[in-house]
Parts: structure tokens; sequence; C-alpha cells
């Protein structure tokens, strides 16, 4: 004797709801883009200015016409600096170009540096210029107190930070 649990049940449902199908055709159209798919990758390196760093991925893709851009996803970064500091950074997204050493950092970007987190949607290093700038909603928290702005100038050669506000936007600073 059989029983049928599911009769008078819609058969022609989708298993898979649209969302999910929008995704995978997203995702699928991406690895069709004519680049290679490489999973937990490592770039390591020195500076122009002598420093080491290592880049890590948990997902890379490279660019058939720009061969030294490689897109990342889940991506980690640490900086050694000749005074035994560490920066590390994390972002969901990251572009490394492995010809200048630039690099790029998207969404939830998170940099932690001697006891400060700096989090913002946008870092960018630029290996040629010994520069780093951080925009888009960034934010500065450490034991000295906090600050928001819409971007920072670390010029890492000098050692300096510009702190600044577009428009009519103002730079909050809450210190202790």
């Amino acid at each position: 004797s059989f029983t049928y649990l599911n009769k008078g049940q819609d058969l022609n449902k989708n298993i898979i709801s649209k969302k999910i199908q929008k995704k995978i055709k997203k995702n699928l159209a991406k690895d069709n883009d004519g680049g290679d798919v490489f999973y937990d990758i490592s770039y390591n390196g020195v500076d122009l200015s002598g420093n080491r760093y290592i880049i890590k991925s948990k997902e890379a893709r490279n660019n058939e016409s720009q061969v030294e851009i490689v897109l990342m996803r889940e991506v980690n970064a640490f900086f050694y600096f000749k005074d035994d500091t560490i920066l590390k950074i994390q972002s969901e997204e990251g572009i490394y170009n492995n010809k200048t050493l630039d690099m790029k950092f998207e969404k939830n970007v998170r940099a932690d540096y001697e006891g400060s987190v700096l989090t913002s949607e946008k870092a960018e290093y630029f290996n040629s210029k010994n520069f780093l700038t951080i925009s888009n909603k960034v934010k500065i928290k450490d034991v000295r107190g906090e600050i928001s702005a819409d971007l920072m100038l670390f010029d890492l050669q000098k050692q300096t930070l510009d702190i600044k506000s577009f428009e009519d936007n103002k730079i909050n600073a809450n210190l202790n």
C-alpha cells in the first residue's frame, strides 16, 4: 500500500527562489567575462618604501584585457612597517594591481592599527605615491576618542594625516 503525501499539490513549483536564481545568473555572468577564478590566494611583496605586505583573498579573478588587475572578494591585507607596527585592512571586495602594487578596498572596509579601528566604504593605497586615501562614511575609534569625516588622506612617508569634509558637512570629533 502506498501513501501520497503531496496529493493535489502543484509539483511544478520552483525549487529555487527567483531571488536566488537571479544571484546565480549574475555569478555565472561574472564567470563568463573571460577571466580565470582562483581561491585562497595571496600576494607578498615590498612596497617602494621598503615595507613588507601580504594581500589575501578568498576568491580572485584576473582580467584578460588587463592582466595586471586582480579582482578580489573577502580581502585581508597586512602591512608590516619598518617601525615594527602592523596595519591590517579587511574588505568585502578589492582590486590589486600586481604591476604597480596599488590596492583598492571596497565595501565594509575595516583597518586596525595600534589600537585604532577605522571603518569606511572605500580605501585606496597608491604605492607609487606612498599614499592611502580613505573615503565614504569614514570613522576612526581609539582610546583618544572618535572622528567622522568624508575623506582622510594619509601620507605614509611623511606620517601626516589630512581630514576633509565635502560641501557643508562637518568633521565630527569626540575626544577623550
